[in-house]
C-alpha cells in the first residue's frame, strides 16, 4: 500500500446496502478504525435491531461511537460531529485511515458542511406545537411544514415526531426555513481531505429484497428478545429518539400487546423501506459522492484501490 496524507473515508447509503461487510472486508486490507455514523448504534443493548457488529467484530477491529449511551439519552448532531472529530484526529494520530460507516445522512451532512448557528429549543413553543400534534396529529403537523418548507418535509416522514417539532420551531424562531439555514456559507468541519463513497444498488427492487432479507435475519437472531428487555426496563417508552428507531418502534407496539407479531414485522418492513427512501434523498444531494453498486463482483478491490489511490 503506497503512503501519503491519509483521508477521512466517508462510507454512506441506504439501510441493508452492504456498508458493514464492505467496511470489514476493507479492514482486512487497510489499517482503518472504523466510525459509526448511525444514530441508533450509539445505544447499549440495541444491537440486533441496529445491524451492530457482534462483539468479536468490535475487539478484532476497532470501532467507535458504538455503544456510548443508555438509550434513556438524546444524542444529537452536533454532539456527533464533536464525537467523530475527536476519533478522526485520534486516528490520524495513530497513523491508520478513519473510516467513517453509516446511513444517517443527516451527520454525515453537518460533519461535512457544518451546522447552521440553530437557535436553542424554546420550551414555550415546544409545548404549543406538541399541544397542536396531540390535537391534529403529526401527520397534520408534516403537511404543514411541507407548506413552510417542502424541501425538509420531503427527508422527514410523517411522524417523526422530534425532526417535525424542531423544524417548525426554528421556522418560528427564525423566520427562516431550516433548509435555508443549512445552505448558509459555513466552515466545514473535514476540511477538503475527505473521499466520499457510497453503496446503493441501482434496482430498488433490490434494496427492497435486502431489507426483508435482513430483517427475517434479524428476527431469527431475536430481535423481539432485545425490544422485549428493553421494554421491561420501565424506564423507556415510545417518545424516545432511541425506541423511535425504525424497527424497534414498531416490535415495541407488538410487545406492548397493541400489535400482532406478523403485522409488526410488516409495518416495520414498510417503514425500513421508507427510511431507505428518505437515506436516498439526501444521497441525491450529497456532492462529490461516488456511488458503487454493492452487487459488483469486484467491489471491494475497486473500492480498496480507489482509497489507495488518496494515500499516493
Amino acid at each position: 500500500m503506497t503512503r501519503g496524507a491519509v483521508p477521512t473515508v466517508l462510507l454512506m447509503g441506504p439501510t441493508a446496502s452492504g456498508k458493514t461487510g464492505l467496511s470489514l472486508a476493507l479492514a482486512e486490507r487497510l489499517p482503518v478504525e472504523i466510525v459509526s455514523v448511525d444514530s441508533a448504534q450509539v445505544y447499549r443493548g440495541m444491537d440486533i435491531g441496529t445491524a451492530k457488529p457482534d462483539r468479536a467484530t468490535l475487539a478484532r477491529v476497532p470501532h467507535h461511537l458504538v455503544d456510548i449511551l443508555d438509550p434513556l439519552e438524546p444524542y444529537s448532531a452536533a454532539r456527533f460531529v464533536r464525537d467523530a472529530l475527536q476519533a478522526i484526529e485520534a486516528i490520524k494520530a495513530r497513523g491508520r485511515i478513519p473510516l467513517l460507516v453509516g446511513g444517517t445522512m443527516l451527520y454525515f451532512r453537518a460533519l461535512r458542511y457544518g451546522l447552521s448557528d440553530l437557535p436553542s429549543a424554546d420550551a414555550g413553543l415546544r409545548a404549543q406545537i406538541e399541544a397542536d400534534a396531540e390535537r391534529e396529529g403529526w401527520p397534520a403537523l408534516h403537511a404543514r411544514l411541507a407548506v413552510r418548507d417542502p424541501e425538509t418535509a420531503v427527508r422527514l416522514h410523517p411522524n417523526d415526531q422530534q425532526r417535525i417539532q424542531r423544524a417548525l420551531e426554528i421556522i418560528e424562531l427564525t423566520g427562516t426555513t431550516p433548509s435555508e439555514l443549512f445552505r448558509r456559507e459555513r466552515p466545514p468541519p473535514l476540511g477538503g481531505d475527505a473521499l466520499a463513497l457510497a453503496l446503493n444498488p441501482p434496482e430498488r427492487s433490490e434494496l427492497h429484497r435486502r431489507i426483508r432479507v435482513r430483517l427475517e435475519a434479524m428476527m431469527a437472531d431475536g430481535f423481539v428478545e432485545e425490544v422485549e428487555h428493553l421494554y421491561r426496563r420501565g424506564d423507556l417508552n415510545p417518545e424516545l429518539p432511541s425506541i423511535r428507531a425504525v424497527g424497534y418502534r414498531q416490535l415495541w407496539e407488538y410487545v406492548a400487546g397493541r400489535w400482532k407479531r406478523d403485522e409488526a414485522v410488516e409495518r416495520a418492513v414498510a417503514a425500513t423501506r421508507q427510511f431507505a427512501k428518505r437515506q436516498l434523498t439526501w444521497l441525491r444531494s450529497e456532492q462529490a459522492v461516488e456511488v458503487f453498486d454493492p452487487d459488483r463482483p469486484d467491489l471491494v478491490g475497486e473500492v480498496f484501490r480507489r482509497i489507495d489511490s488518496r494515500l499516493a
